[in-house]
């Protein structure tokens, strides 16, 4: 079975090797060796992991025979990977269609977003806990580097912050157990965050709430940290919930 895919003319870098080229992932010629099966699908995973899958307007279809192609290997390990990336719920294979990237639905992602907000706001409050000072100021130099103009100036690279932001507050918990736990849903989280900091007021509303998340760690008030980690994440929830209606329309139309 072949599966098509569109084109664009704009290309992203990632990880300085492998691209993806407007809706489509474009890659690099891999090396052959023992740890071949493994180099695929690693390969694979980065850079579906960059496609931008809540841009409604993406093509999340993929190419079985074009990847292959890029990757200078033969589709049978090609589906190897595509098979363990499925197991991940990265990728689908619809009968008779071919293989999509996994899209989540709106009432998925409010799951996920409710889900990550327990996970932090227990993080927050273990890192009144457990954190240093100078860990603290470490968080808040990534927090306090944008203010609500430059946010807007420099949007993609916030985005990005922010995220690490987050990352960071579970780290402070060093909860190797829940840091497992929010990194795996991190991975799904990620291309959710980056489309909800392109609405700028969702952005300048993320600065104050970070400088706020900081203070309440500097001060040890683990009560009003986790409560101020949570109401942040939750409001990402009710936005989606309000706002992306789109998705399910998306949904809809490729199923149809």
């Amino acid at each position: 079975m072949e599966y098509q895919s569109g084109l664009s003319d704009s290309w992203l870098d990632i990880g300085g090797r492998n691209r993806i080229m407007g809706n489509v992932i474009a890659l690099s010629p891999i090396d052959l060796g023992p740890s071949l099966k493994d180099h695929i699908y690693s390969t694979l995973r980065e850079a579906i992991l960059g496609v931008d899958i809540y841009d409604v307007d993406v093509n999340l279809k993929l190419d079985e025979r074009a990847l292959a192609a890029q990757l200078g290997i033969s589709r049978t390990p090609l589906r190897e990977a595509l098979s363990r990336l499925e197991h991940e719920g990265l990728v689908e294979v619809v009968a008779r269609k071919g293989v999509y990237i996994t899209r989540r639905s709106r009432q998925e992602i409010v799951e996920m977003v409710t889900v990550w907000a327990a996970l932090e706001s227990m993080a927050a409050r273990l890192a009144c806990e457990r954190a240093d000072d100078s860990e603290i100021d470490a968080l808040r130099c990534i927090g306090g580097s944008y203010t609500a103009d430059s946010v807007r100036a420099r949007i993609d690279e916030y985005s990005e912050a922010n995220i690490e932001f987050h990352r960071t507050i579970i780290g402070l918990s060093k909860c190797a157990a829940l840091q497992r736990m929010a990194e795996d849903l991190l991975t799904y989280l990620q291309p959710v965050r980056r489309r909800a900091m392109r609405d700028t007021a969702r952005a300048d509303r993320s600065v104050v709430d970070h400088t706020d998340i900081v203070d309440a760690l500097a001060a040890r008030s683990a009560d009003r940290a986790g409560d101020l980690v949570r109401e942040h994440t939750m409001r990402l929830g009710e936005y989606i919930s309000r706002s992306w209606m789109d998705l399910d329309k998306a949904e809809t139309n490729r199923e149809t």
